[in-house]
């Protein structure tokens, strides 16, 4: 599912780099990430989103190569393949939940919006406790509430590659389970592989892999 080779990344006067010679998630594995604050966990997810570009390197996803993609083709790539659960869940004000979910579909030609679709959204938002909370703009729902919406709007498309930056963090214990057996149940209905970055030790049994990134900080700096 994703190849990693070679990685290199740099946020130029600052001193920050990160160097990843070798990461490899097979289908349907799940990953956490975890480190230091700093260390550039939410920099490797917005690489292999293709939302930053390295400096050298491949991120192979599938049969495609992210680097060597234009930027509209990154957004596409983007919008049909992977979710991506933001850490400050990037919803749209002026949107409803249900509208902020449906986004990818507005946004993405390739994506058809149907019955199916709808009745998609209602089954996830359901799952995460906030199926009666559809029509209320993010100001009116609370942040565990706006962090469930951008959950379901990561998984309505069906992704192949689920990426998750503390998806967990601002949830009750009761509520960390559900939405982890959801991104579990979603990935692997999908054949989806997770990488997930958490602060949350509590969770990392559940995962199978865990990439502790402690061991580049000789070229990332805490």
């Amino acid at each position: 599912m994703l190849t990693i080779e070679n990685l290199a990344f740099s946020y130029g006067a600052t001193g920050f780099r990160l160097s990843i010679p070798e990461l490899v998630v097979a289908d349907r594995d799940r990953l956490a990430i975890v480190g230091p604050s700093g260390s550039g966990k939410t920099t490797l997810l917005n690489l292999v989103a293709g939302i930053l570009s390295p400096e050298s390197g491949r991120i192979r996803i599938g049969d495609k190569d992210v680097v060597e993609m234009s930027d509209a083709e990154r957004r596409q790539f983007r919008a049909t393949r992977i979710g991506f659960v933001f850490q400050d869940f990037a919803l749209l004000d002026y949107l409803s939940a249900r509208q902020n979910i449906l986004y990818p579909y507005r946004i993405t030609p390739a994506l058809k919006m149907d019955a199916e679709v709808r009745d998609r959204v209602q089954t996830l938002a359901d799952a995460c406790g906030i199926g009666n909370k559809l029509d209320r703009h993010p100001d009116a729902l609370s942040q565990g509430e706006q962090q469930r919406v951008a959950i379901c709007r990561a998984l309505v498309t069906k992704p192949k590659l689920i990426l998750s930056d503390e998806a967990t963090g601002n949830l009750d214990p009761e509520s960390k389970t559900r939405i982890l057996d959801l991104l579990f149940e979603q990935s692997e209905q999908a054949g989806a592989a997770v990488l997930a970055v958490t602060h949350d030790h509590e969770l990392l049994p559940r995962f199978p892999r865990v990439l502790d990134f402690a061991q580049y900080r000789e070229s990332v700096p805490a």
